[in-house]
């Protein structure tokens, strides 16, 4: 048995056989985050957007380099405050492994396309494919243990299940309820395990620091509007509604605040002088957020967390400047001139796809799904499989899928 993690905890929602000798000695989160790691969903986020499109330029983040950066992170996390450091890694890796082509943008568009069918949500897409559409088990998809796949649980709750504040967001399928409630058994509804905290905030802190790091490489994020006292209202206004509600003036102090640390580079001209003092600026971001949590949720010589023994506590101070950093690259980068008219494109694009898919399956599924579509019982259940097909497309590929079929 795991330390801090029983038989219930280790459990797998498929039976398997013995592993050999050479084998037996690793732990089953260990087995957990290899499964993860060699998976072909994760190799697909290589060619997914994050928030600068995938081949703008050479630098900017891929969901698959957000997704390591935030294993890293997590991983260090989890260990100091008590959880299985591996499980934390997988869960991370995995937190984001079905989310669709062209990022969110893909969600917005393929939500709307499977309306009829239960919806569309990439978390949810995630653990379906965890549970069934990845080949390892058949049946069970990469049939990770239970405590690992509840670590990747951002949203514990069905569609229509949860708080009121998270309308639109979900964590699986009613399809797969069966294997939501397997990974949910005993546990409080909507109640995250520590694991699943640990990991969303791995998550907000890796995309906050590093997408301001793509921002300023790609030109789009200029140090002089930071500093501006206008353009830090505008970022706060902004912050304050879509990403932590909070006081106007309590979100620009701390803006201003954020803006006096030693670690800001005077400026950013491509130099390696000073790429290397943004590489010590998002250094510093990332241990001050970690940091911070680690000392209010396990203070020194408390004893190691685990699952649902405890609450991440995340100061209000970090929370606020992490929500601020979202909400720089959200006015500069996602909100940048063209930017709508590109997403548009996009959606439209996946809308198109959708109808080319469907009219044409099962011959234009990837033979893995032909059987689904052939023994879908309805035309609800035939629509899954299709949104199955698209959202499993990389950004390239889906463009080259709409180029042969439409």
């Amino acid at each position: 048995m795991t330390a801090g993690y029983d038989a219930d905890a280790t459990a797998r929602l498929a039976d398997e056989p013995p592993k050999s000798a050479a084998h037996g000695s690793r732990g089953p989160f260990v087995r957990d985050r290899a499964r993860v790691l060699h998976s072909a969903a994760l190799r697909r986020l290589a060619a997914k957007t994050q928030v600068v499109e995938v081949g703008a330029a050479d630098f900017p983040r891929t969901r698959l380099t957000h997704s390591l950066e935030c294993a890293q992170i997590g991983r260090e996390l989890g260990a100091a405050v008590g959880c299985d450091a591996d499980l934390v890694d997988a869960a991370c890796l995995a937190h984001d492994i079905g989310h669709p082509p062209f990022g969110h943008n893909g969600e917005t568009a393929l939500a709307e396309l499977a309306a009829g069918c239960g919806g569309f949500e990439g978390n949810a897409q995630s653990l379906r494919l965890l549970t069934r559409l990845e080949a390892k088990v058949p049946g069970a998809g990469l049939n990770l243990t239970r405590a690992t796949l509840d670590a990747t649980l951002k949203y514990p709750w069905l569609p229509d299940g949860g708080p009121a504040d998270t309308p639109r967001k979900f964590g699986a399928y009613a399809d797969d309820e069966s294997a939501f409630n397997w990974i949910r058994a005993g546990a409080t509804p909507a109640e995250r395990c520590l694991e699943a905290q640990v990991m969303d905030w791995a998550d907000d802190v890796a995309y906050s620091v590093h997408d301001l790091e793509d921002g300023l490489h790609a030109g789009l994020i200029g140090l002089r509007q930071l500093r501006d006292p206008g353009e830090r209202q505008v970022v706060a206004k902004l912050t304050a509604a879509n990403y932590l509600p909070a006081d106007l003036g309590e979100l620009t102090d701390t803006f201003t605040a954020l803006m006096r640390f030693d670690s800001w580079p005077d400026r950013f001209d491509g130099s390696q002088a000073s790429a290397a003092a943004v590489k010590n600026l998002t250094s510093m971001l990332i241990g001050r957020f970690c940091s911070a949590a680690e000392q209010a949720t396990r203070p020194a010589g408390a004893p190691r967390l685990t699952r649902y023994a405890a609450t991440l506590r995340v100061p209000r101070q970090q929370r606020l400047e992490c929500a601020l950093l979202k909400g720089v690259t959200a006015h500069y980068v996602m909100g940048r001139a063209g930017a709508a008219a590109i997403q548009a494109r996009e959606r439209e694009l996946i809308t198109e796809l959708c109808y080319a898919v469907l009219t044409g399956a099962p011959d234009t599924l990837d033979p893995m799904l032909r059987p689904a579509f052939a023994n879908a019982a309805d035309d609800a259940a035939r629509l899954r499989v299709v949104v199955d097909q698209v959202a499993s497309l990389t950004d390239t590929s889906a463009v080259a899928w709409h180029k042969r079929l439409c």
